[in-house]
């Protein structure tokens, strides 16, 4: 019977958790594992209570253990420190899974595939690896990791959100489907939803504000072109959400798709973002408030983003307040058969519906359920091989066929508006 170990109880963590639980047949055994345990116990009390409860199960006699019988995998709790390979390397030999889901901080990949090696534990992760003291991230620190893997008989899948993740299986879909050779792909990420605070970030506010206040930077004909941070603006009339600023932006899934779409000529990323948004963001850059250089304190050293983070809202707490819409997808051109192709694949996510069935807004919800997906198509033998991969080197069918029957189902038009 399958093991499933996920490290991490944030928002993302959530989603995660909570589809793998609607998966039982998929996910009989699920240990959560995080630095508070208190907040995983929370969870899994609150997933078991709302399976008790639901439509069928709702007699006073009926006790929860009783309700859910057969309903849910069976869940159990751990503490970890995800930056301590002994720790992790304890838990994994103590609870042998066949996979670890690391849902964790981008600074803890290393470590935790430090312990899958130890253990001869299969790994998924949602985002890159980035170093805790630098405002950097790139896939050269795992993709290190190649050989050992290899040699050990087991699978790493990197990046396996939407973007990164959904991005690259769309691509990696055009490209099996529509296309003998892609030259240019634009990836484009919009949120159109509102939370009503004045500034919060949807996702960890250190990872997402370190991201977003570094320099911007593209891949054209071979080479990197970086600009200054939101340098780059451009407006974009979005399916379901209505027109946006959107800014280019680096971001994980370039430097992979460049290295694994033959024939590329250029990739960009575009999110957007409120002028409210940018320009609480600069007002902190200025008080140096998202810098990642310690500073002493009251006798002690802090590092701002840390405290900022800190005193912003949670992300996970934002899904009862937010509404609107998400719309992530990327847009294609290039050549089949030696005729010109256009062709632009997105999601729609809402964040109202998100929250009715996970509790999540839709930020959480569309790195979260590809997570899931990701994982129950290594479980089952489909997305498997020895080695570290990015989610574009599988058959992107299967992916496709789960994301329609999982919540973030895809819209395709062979007729886009482009970017520029």
């Amino acid at each position: 019977m399958s093991k499933t170990l996920v490290i991490g109880c944030g928002g993302v963590a959530q989603v995660v958790i909570r589809k793998m639980a609607s998966h039982p047949e998929i996910f009989p055994e699920i240990l959560i594992a995080s630095r508070t345990v208190s907040k995983v116990d929370a969870l899994i009390a609150d997933i078991q209570n709302t399976v008790a409860t639901a439509e069928g199960n709702t007699d006073v006699g009926v006790s929860v253990n009783a309700a859910i019988k057969g309903r849910l995998p069976a869940l159990g709790s751990a503490q970890v420190d995800a930056d301590n390979v002994d720790e992790l390397i304890t838990l994994m030999k103590s609870y042998e899974p066949f996979l670890c889901v690391n849902v964790a901080l981008p600074y803890q990949d290393l470590t935790i595939m430090d312990a899958c090696l130890a253990c001869g534990v299969h790994y998924l992760d949602t985002a890159n690896y980035e170093p805790r003291d630098e405002a950097h991230f790139e896939y050269s620190w795992q993709w290190a990791y190649r050989e050992r893997f290899e040699a050990a008989g087991l699978c790493a899948v990197l990046g396996c959100g939407f973007d990164p993740g959904v991005t690259g299986v769309f691509s990696a879909y055009a490209l099996k489907h529509y296309f003998d050779t892609i030259e240019y792909i634009d990836i484009l990420d919009c949120n159109g939803g509102d939370h009503g605070y004045p500034f919060a970030t949807n996702f960890n506010p250190e990872i997402n504000i370190r991201e977003v206040s570094a320099r911007g930077s593209y891949w054209e004909d071979g080479h990197w072109v970086h600009t200054a941070p939101m340098e780059i603006k451009r407006v974009y009339d979005f399916d379901g959400v209505g027109e946006k600023d959107c800014y280019l932006l680096h971001h994980e899934e370039i430097e992979s798709l460049a290295l694994n779409i033959p024939g590329i000529k250029r990739i960009r990323f575009f999110m957007t973002f409120g002028q409210s948004y940018l320009t609480h963001l600069k007002c902190l850059e200025n008080v140096g408030m998202t810098s990642i250089e310690p500073i002493d304190f009251g006798g002690q050293k802090i590092i701002p983003i840390e405290f900022l983070k800190a005193v912003l809202p949670d992300p996970a707490t934002l899904g009862p307040r937010t509404k609107g819409k998400t719309n992530i997808g990327c847009i294609f051109k290039g050549f089949k058969d030696n005729k010109p192709v256009s062709y632009y694949i997105y999601n729609i996510c809402d964040h109202e519906e998100c929250y009715k069935e996970v509790k999540s807004q839709a930020i959480s919800y569309t790195t979260g359920v590809p997570a899931m997906i990701g994982a129950m198509l290594m479980t089952k033998g489909i997305w498997n091989k020895p080695g570290v991969y990015n989610v574009e080197e599988f058959d992107p069918d299967p992916f496709m066929d789960e994301l329609n029957k999982n919540g973030l189902p895809w819209i395709e038009t062979f007729d886009p508006k482009f970017i520029d």
